[in-house]
């Protein structure tokens, strides 16, 4: 969608009035949601570019860089519109068009084609083509090159590789094609980019050797930003192999599209710009961008924050907590599959006890890379389906529900994807027997970041209410939860917050079962 200066010059459209009076205040909050395009200098920039301010005729807005790109703008060398944190809108929204961009991001037009794209959402390319022109601006096509071009901006500022590999590992089909899309969009070619660059540490470059490459880089995240908060979510559920933590950074292998990297990320930037240090391994550099879009998705780095803050605290039992922690985070996935075992692993048991069965899974059925800690990948659905058996422990219909969705998912009766709407991902899970509402929900939370998800069955969750003077009646507080809409799980995380540390014997998080019974925790 694109709001066009066309019989706007008295600003009475109320989209285009807001988003001018935006631009004209230069507020970083809003970099990333939306570009500002300048049709007499022929450039697109980010509201708060510092760049004099143009008259409303001249200027028009787009939803993406691809649809800037597509109206013949170039990207601004003085605001560099594509180094910002990413639009919260695509995780806030269920439809086609979000969809398409969490699957874009991830890489599945270079892998698969835009028919490989259209195939995983359900609809034929060109009404894929047709509603994503609609809504965004730009096809598939042009959403997936503008996406290319700010993947080889970063390689070329953060490595030192042939600028030939440069082009192949962001996704293009031709040096060619690489050298036109580069100089389009920011009117400098591949080796003027690279000279460009500063020496400023996050883009020193790397060590690359014959068996992996080895990146620095610097991810953006929007303020305010409680990474620290994320560290102690994801450092209490760590693996020791897989993963590893401390107060300031966390680190892990992972499986990609063409193969395994590790990754190490750290606190770094300002509180007015936060941000992530990411030093990278990686076995195929074709990985690099689907490693990115999860990382980012795992800190939840483009959640809009001050907009989430400002609705949450106007509730006076939640102010003070927002007060405390400002841009409270809900911790994502970096892999679907990994996310729904631990969840399964967890139930009826402390965070201890389930992080030593997931501990003891990954040790006899994970892959062992080569190299420094953390070096184990967690198992993959076929290993935990071949082997599961002999290594899991509890009650035999825990473990029958858990073999029973490894196979599932191994045959592919059972697909998890960042392109799934929240109720199809829930319903699939549901129609397990074994797996309840809460699973459902916790997985779909994490896994499509869904913002609007309050898990009123979670023990915990309820006794952090009680302790906020809330009801911890189930029916109580999701009445009451109605007016944090929509943006429901980032309440949770500060209900989840004010429960008071627990002991490691106690039971931690709650599971709705088909008994109604709220019991268990999650991984």
């Amino acid at each position: 969608m694109t709001t066009s200066p066309a019989t706007r010059t008295g600003l009475t459209d109320p989209v285009f009035a807001e988003r001018y009076r935006i631009m004209c205040s230069r507020d970083t909050r809003f970099d990333g949601q939306f570009i500002t395009g300048v049709r007499t200098t022929g450039i697109y920039c980010r509201p708060s570019c510092p760049a004099t301010t143009p008259k409303p005729g001249n200027v028009s807005f787009y939803l993406t860089v691809a649809a800037a790109h597509d109206a013949g703008l170039r990207a601004c060398k003085r605001c560099l519109p594509d180094a910002v944190p990413g639009s919260p809108a695509w995780n806030m929204r269920d439809d086609l068009a979000a969809r398409s961009m969490r699957l874009i991001s991830d890489g599945v037009v270079e892998r698969d084609g835009v028919p490989g794209l259209a195939a995983r959402l359900g609809y034929t390319p060109r009404h894929l083509t047709r509603v994503l022109v609609a809504e965004l601006g730009a096809g598939p096509l042009a959403l997936a090159r503008a996406h290319r071009a700010q993947t080889a901006r970063l390689l070329l500022l953060s490595t030192d590789l042939p600028i030939t590999d440069v082009a192949f590992a962001a996704g293009f089909g031709s040096v060619r094609q690489f050298n036109d899309t580069v100089v389009a969009v920011y009117e400098r070619t591949p080796s003027e980019v690279r000279a460009a660059r500063r020496t400023a540490p996050e883009h020193a470059a790397p060590v690359v050797d014959q068996a992996e490459t080895r990146i620095t880089l610097q991810l953006p995240a929007r303020a305010p930003f409680d990474g620290a908060g994320v560290l102690r979510f994801l450092g209490t559920r760590a693996l020791p192999g897989v993963e590893s933590a401390t107060g300031t950074s966390y680190a892990r292998t992972v499986r990609l599209p063409h193969g395994t990297a590790a990754v190490e990320v750290t606190l770094s930037g300002t509180e007015a710009a936060p941000a992530l240090a990411c030093s990278i391994r990686l076995a195929h550099l074709a990985d690099l961008a689907p490693l990115v879009s999860r990382v980012r998705r795992l800190f939840d780095l483009d959640a809009d924050a001050s907009a989430i803050d400002r609705h949450l605290e106007a509730d006076p039992a939640l102010a003070a907590s927002v007060t405390q922690t400002p841009g409270i985070r809900v911790p994502g996935s970096m892999d679907a599959e990994e996310t729904l075992f631990r969840a399964l692993i967890g139930q009826q048991i402390s965070v201890a006890a389930a992080r030593t069965a997931l501990t003891r899974l990954a040790d006899a059925l994970g892959e062992r890379l080569p190299g420094p800690e953390p070096r184990l990948l967690f198992p993959t659905p076929a290993q935990i389906a071949a082997g599961g058996r002999a290594v899991l422990r509890g009650p035999g219909a825990r473990i029958e529900t858990i073999l029973r969705v490894a196979q599932a998912l191994t045959s592919g009766d059972l697909a998890l994807s960042f392109g799934q709407t929240r109720a199809e991902l829930e319903a699939s899970l549901v129609a397990l027997p074994g797996i309840g509402p809460w699973t459902a929900g916790y997985v779909a939370m994490r896994v499509l970041g869904s913002p609007d998800i309050l898990l009123t069955s979670d023990l915990a969750l309820r006794q952090g209410a009680v302790r906020l003077g809330l009801a911890g009646e189930q029916r109580a507080l999701a009445a009451r939860g109605a007016d944090w809409a929509p943006w429901r799980s980032y309440a949770g995380m500060h209900l989840w917050l004010a429960t008071s540390p627990i002991s490691s014997k106690q039971t931690v998080r709650g599971l709705e079962y088909p008994t109604g019974r709220p019991r268990g925790r999650a991984s």
